[in-house]
């Protein structure tokens, strides 16, 4: 059995709390590694660590930094292949999918290749008699991010790359469920001349993420996960002075409209509603076709679809369309909503709950589903599912299927399909949710841009990567001088008014 570890200082350290996590492979049920979790003695040795790394780090001029961020995307790429593999091994996700999620991670670090300028403060010369006046932009010190299991490659890059780019120290605690992807991270990011102690990542569970909302010595903190959890960790984290962004859950609607291209919605919400078996924050769960003509006819493009794809382990090739949920609990809470959609009198059109996979029966893997006939007061509309399966709420207008996203209590992503420009435009400018999709099924936006959500979906008010997170992890501090102009004269009282 292989015992995993944290990365401390620049070294895999074992660890000495005696608790450790399973480590599942999902595709066949069994234990494939022990993983330690860190008490908050153990944290605070990494935290020390950082904060002894981290000045030296700062002083080092943005140049430098984004050539070691150079350096790590050539790493990623050498090693996307490897990176791919780890990460279905212990997610779940097909090889492709795992690749993307590496991809999408390395573009926000080419994004912080141009630390150099994002940097830059204002300078205004002569802003009274003899005085001018500046800005820059300065790091916090050590910072903390906390990571959820199903982008254990991506998040984790979206947080740390940018915080080392503006000279922090960086605590990574990622999800104990697939944690082997971000040690490799940590490997890769000193192997492209990032100092030691700089990138520390400490395994754990509530008490490592108690231990840094609680840390006097790191000052911001990053999160990404359920919104019960972002709730605690921004309530708390902000109640204790630091500087903290939260994204929380999910329940991004598509509308259809009349006009809309059938063909290509069913395509868009077969990807977007069981791609990565739908364990994606951005992932499409509910489809809001606007008209019976449009539901029916969306429904009968939809099952020839769902009952195409093809399931399994990452192993079986590259034409698996998803693979396994992360645990057997995760299962059984997906066949739970499953249930309670059936008892509450949703049409189940596509029962995936038999679902099995000869070979793999102890696996971690569930059938698609598709429901139609969904109300606004089922467990399956109201909560996250965070599994392969879609609700179809059929919405008699144009006015009812955007109340109904904008009613709802999360925010983080929705789409629109239609062919008309009026329409889409409405859309876009009255809908109160963070991410947008105009024929587009799944908007995350690109790594210069930045990605949040509205409402329950995120706590806080930056967004992640982009322009966002150079302001996240930095302070400005404005500078106001004044050079005597050799002759000296006595004190004055009043700041002089400009002439």
């Amino acid at each position: 059995m292989q015992e995993l570890t944290h990365y401390i200082n620049g070294a895999h350290v074992k660890g000495t709390s005696g608790r450790f996590a399973d480590v599942f492979n999902p595709a066949t049920g069994e234990v494939q590694a022990k993983l330690p979790l860190a008490s908050a003695a153990e944290m605070d040795i990494a935290v020390q660590a950082a904060a002894a790394a981290q000045p030296a780090w700062a002083a080092v001029n943005p140049q430098r930094r984004a050539r070691v961020m150079m350096a790590f995307v050539g790493l990623l790429n050498k090693n996307m292949d490897k990176l791919a593999e780890a990460l279905s091994r212990e997610h779940g996700k097909t090889l492709p999918d795992a690749a993307g999620d590496v991809q999408r991670g390395l573009e926000v670090v080419e994004y912080c290749i141009g630390a150099p300028e994002l940097l830059k403060g204002d300078f205004t010369d002569s802003a009274g008699p003899g005085i001018d006046m500046y800005s820059m932009k300065q790091a916090l010190g050590v910072c903390a991010g906390i990571t959820p299991f199903n982008f254990p490659a991506m998040i984790p890059m979206w947080m740390f790359a940018p915080a080392i780019a503006c000279g922090n120290a960086f605590i990574l605690k990622p999800s104990e469920r697939d944690p082997s992807v971000p040690l490799m991270l940590a490997e890769l990011m000193e192997e492209a001349g990032l100092p030691k102690g700089i990138l520390q990542v400490v395994n754990g569970d509530k008490e490592a993420v108690d231990a840094i909302i609680d840390h006097d010595v790191i000052q911001s903190i990053g999160f990404v996960g359920s919104t019960p959890i972002a709730e605690y960790i921004y309530g708390r984290g902000c109640a204790n002075g630091k500087r903290v962004q939260c994204f929380g859950g999910a329940k991004n609607h598509m509308i259809i409209m009349p006009d809309a291209d059938l063909d290509q919605a069913a395509d868009a919400l077969i990807g977007a509603g069981y791609g990565a078996a739908g364990e994606r924050c951005m992932a499409i769960s509910v489809a809001v076709p606007v008209g019976e003509e449009t539901a029916n006819k969306l429904i009968e493009k939809l099952i020839p679809r769902i009952d195409a794809l093809k399931v399994g382990p990452y192993t079986a090739g590259n034409d698996v369309d998803y693979g396994p949920v992360v645990t057997a609990a995760a299962k059984a809470n997906i066949l739970k909503l499953v249930q309670a959609g059936v008892d509450q009198g949703a049409d189940l059109v596509v029962d995936g709950r038999d679902f099995s996979l000869q070979g793999y029966e102890d696996g971690f893997f569930v059938g698609p589903h598709l429901f139609d006939h969904v109300t606004t007061d089922m467990d399956i509309y109201t909560k996250e599912i965070f599994g392969p399966v879609l609700s179809v709420v059929r919405a008699k207008t144009y006015e009812d299927a955007i109340t109904m996203a904008m009613d709802h209590e999360y925010g983080n992503g929705t789409a629109i399909y239609t062919r008309d420009g009026d329409t889409a435009r409405d859309f876009a400018n009255r809908i109160n949710i963070g991410m947008v999709g105009i024929n587009v099924p799944i908007p995350v936006p690109l790594a210069y841009h930045t990605f949040g959500g509205w409402k329950k979906s995120a706590f806080g008010d930056l967004n992640q990567h982009g322009p966002d997170a150079f302001k996240f992890y930095t302070r400005t501090k404005t500078i106001t001088s004044r050079w005597p102009s050799g002759i000296r004269q006595g004190g004055e009282f009043n700041f002089k008014p400009m002439d």
